[in-house]
């Protein structure tokens, strides 16, 4: 988020308070969610639905503190904790913030971004992202929230319709690193391609309603 732009958007609502404009739900990213940091002061005068983003490197008492800054009022539905552990990390760190959440009180919706923590460079320099790391995270995170009396209510992908994207190995597409170069359009984040996606939302429908 560029704070002097989202600022710039922003609005007094008579009798409501302030609004950004630019979007219903704006969030913060895990670089940038420093307890004393300009965005957490930004994001706690606006009375959009916020996300934070939560990867491994918050402490549980960082995270306890920071819900209570962002919802202090104790909003249903105000505030959104998307976690970006990286799939090999989920597990050691996604239960003591649950716990963290749930002793402080204050409630939030959980969302698992199964994309941001498994970002990984190629052989050929190109960042991507392994399907199976991508769905996997999100299939943990669904346990560990059952596990410990949690729901998570969502999953963040990044997906493209197109059918010939090579920007994400693995899945029934069977790209391989080598095969990237093939077709990738991305000026930024790697995508799932079609192919990927609905491979995706099968798997995660399927863990869903696993017993």
């Amino acid at each position: 988020m560029q704070l002097d732009l989202e600022q710039s958007l922003t609005r007094e609502v008579p009798g409501k308070g302030y609004y950004n404009l630019s979007a219903h739900m704006v969030w913060i990213g895990d670089r940038t969610r420093q307890i004393l940091g300009s965005h957490v002061e930004y994001f706690r005068g606006i009375r959009n639905p916020i996300g934070c983003k939560v990867g491994p490197t918050m402490s549980p008492a960082e995270l306890r503190q920071l819900v209570h800054i962002l919802n202090p009022d104790k909003v249903e539905g105000r505030l959104v904790l998307i976690t970006r552990y990286g799939h090999a990390k989920v597990e050691s760190a996604l239960p003591e913030h649950i716990k963290a959440v749930q002793e402080s009180g204050v409630p939030v919706v959980w969302q698992a971004d199964g994309m941001h923590g498994n970002t990984v460079t190629a052989v050929n320099k190109l960042k991507t992202r392994k399907f199976d790391d991508v769905v996997g995270e999100c299939i943990k995170a669904m346990r560990i929230h059952r596990e410990h009396g949690s729901v998570l209510a969502g999953i963040h992908l990044e997906l493209t319709g197109g059918a010939t994207v090579t920007e994400c190995t693995g899945g029934c597409s069977d790209i391989f690193e080598e095969m990237l170069t093939q077709n990738y359009e991305t000026y930024c984040d790697p995508r799932l391609n079609y192919a990927q996606s609905i491979e995706a939302a099968f798997t995660v429908a399927g863990a869903l309603t696993a017993k």
